[in-house]
């Protein structure tokens, strides 16, 4: 099943999407080339949205935690994928070790884990999970949804190397945010630790990463003649905000209100009769928390107590003191009458497969990426690499397609995130 776009305003994507298809060549010839230049992330997942007057990626994970939902007739190309990821980091790579979210009670997050295990297995490693959850002191089993078994051990140090019992692996990876910070634990690990601990949630700023989407997006219309806002949303930042205290909000108001009028000129100008909004997020962290809608400055300034302590604070508790001010970019894609936006997945630089999150308790300007009875997961029923250009531009398999360069234009922007952000480079630790 592939959600229907909802929407007559498919002229404009129609026409992007088309060019996409026609500059095919000359986009695959382009990403070779800067991935030449750039180290690719070993994964990531980008949250999309269709407006069908535009598409645009509204969040980058670098530690992306919904393997489990994608369509298993894509194995083979994550297993690929992976060996490729792998040849980069450790040629002569053996054993990795998992080191997952610290939740034990989230079997479905679980599951996403012993699908990231599978696929390493089948790259012909040998895969271990450990675990940084103190209650776990031996070898814990757990039975999923799957019907499937996922073994958490403990962790601990030889020395500058993480191990477990009988256990020493080649690399570690991160399947953890740190949104907490860096555990001691991991803190002088002499394994390679992918992705980098400083791709964790302490230290990256979504604001950064937009910026060099920005930058990207910038290069990638020129190269194909687009306008680089149909794949680009605006964005702004808010530093030192304090929701509870109510510190900052005539400066969030203000932001607010100059974001929509300049998303309402663009409107105008390309005939969309839509009302512009934005959405307000934490600069760091994950998880659909501390996100707001607002299409109006008053809508910041009128929230309740409850609202502003939703807003306050993240994952691990963390307190809210920048936000990112994005414009809001709606989604028009819909199953049985549920909204519905494409989140893609990528290992190394290949697109290897996604799924569609929809929710039928949200509207088509509201976050998806939230707690919700309603949440389906539907994966992609093509892959994103196989454009058909005898086909109409928005058929699944070139829709999927140009979904997938979007992605990987939001890849591209994560690698040169993390290399501005490289401790190394700035003279610091590793």
């Amino acid at each position: 099943m592939v959600p229907h776009l909802t929407t007559a305003l498919t002229g404009p994507l129609l026409s992007l999407e088309k060019r996409i298809l026609e500059a095919m060549p000359e986009i695959e010839h382009w990403f070779r080339l800067k991935w030449q230049e750039h180290s690719v992330p070993f994964y990531a997942s980008v949250d999309l949205r269709n407006a069908g007057f535009k598409v645009a990626p509204v969040d980058t994970n670098l530690f992306p935690g919904g393997f489990n939902n994608l369509n298993r007739d894509f194995l083979p190309l994550c297993v690929h994928a992976a060996m490729s990821a792998v040849e980069k980091i450790c040629p002569d790579a053996r054993r990795f070790l998992i080191v997952p979210e610290s939740h034990t009670r989230n079997l479905y997050y679980l599951a996403n884990v012993a699908a990231l295990a599978y696929i390493l297995r089948h790259a012909g490693l040998e895969v271990r999970v450990g675990t940084l959850i103190p209650d776990i002191t031996r070898a814990t089993p757990i039975a999923l949804p799957t019907g499937e078994t996922i073994t958490l051990e403990p962790m601990h140090r030889d020395g500058d190397r993480l191990v477990l019992a009988g256990f020493d692996p080649c690399a570690i990876l991160l399947n953890n945010d740190l949104s907490g910070g860096v555990p001691q634990l991991l803190e002088g690990v002499k394994q390679p630790i992918i992705p980098p601990l400083h791709a964790g949630w302490h230290t990256r700023r979504k604001s950064v990463h937009f910026a060099n989407y920005s930058r990207v997006a910038a290069e990638f219309a020129a190269l194909i003649g687009i306008d680089p806002w149909l794949i680009d949303p605006y964005f702004e930042t808010c530093g030192r905000i304090n929701f509870r205290e109510r510190k900052g909000e005539e400066c969030l108001a203000a932001k607010v209100e100059a974001m929509l009028e300049k998303i309402r000129a663009r409107y105008r100008e390309n005939g969309i009769t839509e009302e512009p909004f934005v959405i307000i997020k934490a600069d760091a962290g994950t998880y659909g928390m501390g996100i707001m809608t607002a299409k109006r400055p008053e809508d910041v300034r009128e929230l309740n107590r409850n609202q502003r302590k939703k807003m306050a604070v993240v994952k691990e508790g963390l307190a809210v003191s920048e936000v990112l001010i994005q414009e809001g970019v709606y989604t028009f894609e819909s199953i049985n009458e549920a909204v519905a936006e494409p989140v893609v997945y990528m290992i190394d630089h290949y697109v290897v497969g996604g799924f569609y999150r929809v929710h039928t308790g949200r509207g088509k300007d509201e976050n998806l990426n939230s707690p919700g009875m309603h949440f389906v997961p539907l994966s992609f029923e093509t892959a994103c690499s196989l454009p058909e250009t005898e086909a109409r531009p928005d058929a699944p398999p070139n829709r999927f397609y140009t979904y997938g360069v979007i992605a990987r234009l939001a890849l591209l922007a994560a690698s040169l995130e993390l290399e501005q952000t490289d401790p190394r480079r700035a003279g610091g630790a590793t």
